[in-house]
């Protein structure tokens, strides 16, 4: 398991890198404003729920198993944002 800190620092280099690239699709094509809005706010939310996890786990499950868990969610999440971002541009 990674500590805090780095898994902090990672987690906020991917949303940063996915905000850009969902301001660029935005501005550069042609998509609606309201499903681009919608796209950087589900980013802004991810960014600060797992954020959020890590600073404060959950009770009554080791360690271990509960960053191992907040990973494969973090990175389920990621598939979806970006997914999303296929079919905004597509």
């Amino acid at each position: 398991m990674a500590n805090k800190r780095s898994l902090k620092r990672s987690i906020n280099a991917i949303c940063g890198e996915l905000f850009s690239e969902g301001v660029a699709i935005s501005v550069y094509y042609n998509c609606d404003k309201q499903n681009a809005d919608t796209l950087l706010r589900t980013i802004m939310r991810m960014h600060s729920d797992y954020i959020m996890r890590i600073s404060h786990p959950e009770p009554g499950m080791s360690g271990k198993k509960y960053f191992k868990k907040l990973i494969s969610d973090f990175n389920n999440s990621v598939n979806e944002v970006v997914d999303y971002m296929k079919n905004l541009h597509a």
